[in-house]
C-alpha cells in the first residue's frame, strides 16, 4: 500500500529555488547602479534584492541611499537583464523535482515576485516553461500584490484547488517565507541555490525546516525521478 503524500500540492518560488538567476541579476544590478552614482558590494545589494518586488527594491535603495533612478534606467536594466537570462541555469536537480511530482500526482505551481516577461523568460530559458505552463503566477494576478504579502500564494494554491494548510511552500528568501507562513501554508527553507540563502534566517521568518538541494526535497516527499522509456 502507498504511504499519503505528506501535502497536496507544492508551491515553488522561482528565482533561486527553481531557476538559478539570483548571482546573475545580482552582477547586472551592481554594475548599473555603479555607473548611475550608487556603489554597492554584491553582498550589500543581495540583502535588498532577494525576495524584493521591483516597486520595494527602489523604494529601499531611496531611503537607505538617497539614490532614485533616472528616466533611462528601467529600459537599460530590462535590455540587460533580458541578455542576462539568456541560457540561465535551472538551480540543479530542479526539473528532475517536477517530474518527480507530475509522475506522483502531486499538483504544483510557481508563485514568483519576478514581472510576468522575466518570468516566463527565465522559466523558458531554463527549459523549465513546459512543466510549469499555465501554472506560473506573479503580482499582477493579484492586483501587484507581492511577497512578503500572501496573495500570490493564496491565488497559486486557489488556482489548484488545493486548501493551503495542505500546501507546502518552498522558498529561500524572507518574504518569500514571510508570505507563505501568512498564508497559511507549511514552508521549507531551500538552500540549494547559488547565492547562499541565510538558512537561520529563514528560520525565524517562519520556515519549519530547511532543505539543502533538490534531491533531499524529493526524498522528503517521497518522489521520485521516473525513468524515461
Amino acid at each position: 500500500m502507498t504511504a499519503p503524500r505528506p501535502f497536496g500540492a507544492v508551491l515553488f518560488d522561482m528565482d533561486g529555488v527553481l531557476v538559478d538567476s539570483e548571482h546573475a541579476a545580482n552582477q547586472v544590478w551592481v554594475r548599473l547602479l555603479a555607473q548611475h552614482g550608487l556603489h554597492l558590494t554584491p553582498d550589500v545589494f543581495m540583502t535588498y534584492s532577494v525576495g524584493a518586488t521591483l516597486t520595494t527594491l527602489y523604494a529601499h535603495l531611496e531611503r537607505d541611499h538617497g539614490w532614485t533612478r533616472p528616466g533611462t534606467f528601467d529600459a537599460l536594466l530590462d535590455a540587460e537583464m533580458h541578455e542576462t537570462f539568456r541560457g540561465v541555469p535551472q538551480v540543479p536537480g530542479a526539473e528532475d523535482t517536477l517530474r518527480a511530482l507530475a509522475h506522483a500526482h502531486v499538483p504544483f505551481a510557481v508563485a514568483s515576485n519576478s514581472r510576468a516577461d522575466r518570468l516566463q523568460h527565465k522559466l523558458t530559458e531554463a527549459g523549465l516553461a513546459d512543466h510549469t505552463a499555465g501554472r506560473a503566477y506573479h503580482p499582477q494576478d493579484v492586483g501587484g500584490h507581492g511577497k512578503p504579502e500572501p496573495h500570490l500564494y493564496q491565488h497559486a494554491a486557489r488556482e489548484l484547488g488545493v486548501d493551503l494548510t495542505r500546501c507546502l511552500v518552498v522558498e529561500d528568501s524572507v518574504p518569500g517565507v514571510t508570505a507563505g507562513v501568512a498564508a497559511g501554508a507549511t514552508v521549507w527553507g531551500f538552500l540549494g541555490g547559488s547565492h547562499g540563502a541565510n538558512g537561520e534566517a529563514l528560520l525565524a521568518a517562519g520556515a519549519a525546516r530547511l532543505i539543502a538541494s533538490h534531491a533531499d526535497l524529493r526524498a522528503a516527499l517521497g518522489v521520485h525521478v521516473p525513468e524515461i522509456a
